[in-house]
């Protein structure tokens, strides 16, 4: 028997500046759900070790994989100092999937923390902290949760870390690149970020932070009446840029590249040669991004409209595209996708 309460959904986005976070409640319009931009979890555990580090101590790393970037940097930067760390198996690909590598850079593979070290546990959700945060506000956590992460997947050896990312999307768009089929209650084994917050909340619905984002762009006013003419949807992150060619529910084509590298002529250029469909995977990986794919089947249009949301969204300003703002809130955007990809998931059921 289906409960008579108010459905809630707590979705939240991981980037790697901020974790975004909505609480969809049933019968509230989306401007009065809760709604946090709280610092992201790569960025709480690099405080966290830079404190160890000042401290002249010893490093252990326990808990799951999660996002680098900042962390690991924390971790290299207390190597570098001189100091020990150690981490046991999972935690270790954090830094690297190969813990040989990891092994290579000083770190020791250790399933307890030596005596004396400070103790670190890395992972992308911490959902006893967020209740507690909550609860003071008379707020109780949903039981429905959907996550997005920012997931390279285990690249086989001897494979780049961006070709493999990139061949997940290519296989995606020829799989016929229907936008919620990203989302996932059981993801591919190769996507083990993913695999990893499925061990740290196993009822959460999960998607990647790039198709969250295009997906929550659907909820922007102007880009819902213009999805049947074919548009193209950039996220603007603070690592990656992901543009996609879209006509309704599908995704037709995609570039990915790294934000660091881009600047907004160049962009623009890119933006400009996806829409006319010349874009080639080997442009955009000889520059240092992930790749190109574009489906023999893409429509014939000319994608005019263009839409862009991501916390670098700056880089697109003035050049004439539409700052999509779903429901007041860009921060939020890939919220508002895993909520449409749980929200439908119930209605395929």
């Amino acid at each position: 028997m289906e409960s008579t309460q108010p459905r809630r959904i707590l979705a939240i986005d991981i980037g790697g500046g901020t974790q975004d976070i909505v609480i969809y409640e049933e019968g509230k319009s989306p401007e009065n759900f809760i709604q946090l931009v709280l610092p992201s979890p790569t960025s709480i555990v690099a405080d966290r070790i830079k404190e160890i580090t000042s401290a002249q101590k010893g490093l252990h790393l326990s808990g799951t994989i999660m996002g680098g970037g900042r962390c690991v940097r924390a971790i290299k930067k207390h190597l570098q100092a001189g100091l020990p760390v150690t981490a046991e198996e999972e935690a270790a690909k954090t830094v690297k999937d190969d813990l040989e590598r990891v092994k290579n850079l000083g770190i020791t593979i250790k399933n307890s923390p030596p005596e004396g070290y400070e103790v670190v546990e890395t992972k992308d959700v911490d959902l006893e902290t967020l209740g507690k945060v909550l609860e003071l506000y008379h707020v109780d956590l949903p039981q429905e949760v959907a996550i997005a992460v920012q997931d390279h997947g285990e690249a086989p050896p001897g494979m780049s870390n961006r070709n493999f990312r990139f061949e997940h999307w290519k296989s995606f768009i020829q799989g016929g690149g229907m936008i919620y089929n990203l989302a996932y209650l059981t993801p591919p084994d190769y996507l083990t970020r993913m695999k990893a917050v499925k061990k740290t909340v196993p009822q959460a619905l999960v998607m990647d932070t790039c198709s969250a984002a295009i997906l929550g762009s659907f909820e922007d006013e102007l880009v819902q009446s213009k999805l049947e003419e074919s548009v193209v949807l950039v996220n603007i992150g603070n690592q990656h840029t992901f543009a996609a060619l879209v006509n309704g529910e599908r995704i037709y084509g995609i570039f990915e590249h790294h934000t660091r590298l881009l600047d907004s002529q160049k962009l623009f250029a890119l933006i400009k040669k996806l829409r006319r469909k010349e874009l080639t995977h080997e442009e955009i990986f000889a520059d240092g991004g992930h790749g190109c794919y574009i489906a023999q089947d893409s429509p014939e249009s000319d994608f005019n409209f263009v839409g862009v949301t991501g916390p670098r969204r700056s880089l697109a300003q003035g050049l004439g595209f539409h700052m999509v703002n779903p429901h007041g809130n860009m921060m939020v955007a890939g919220c508002f996708g895993l909520i449409e990809a749980t929200k439908s998931r119930r209605k395929n059921m």
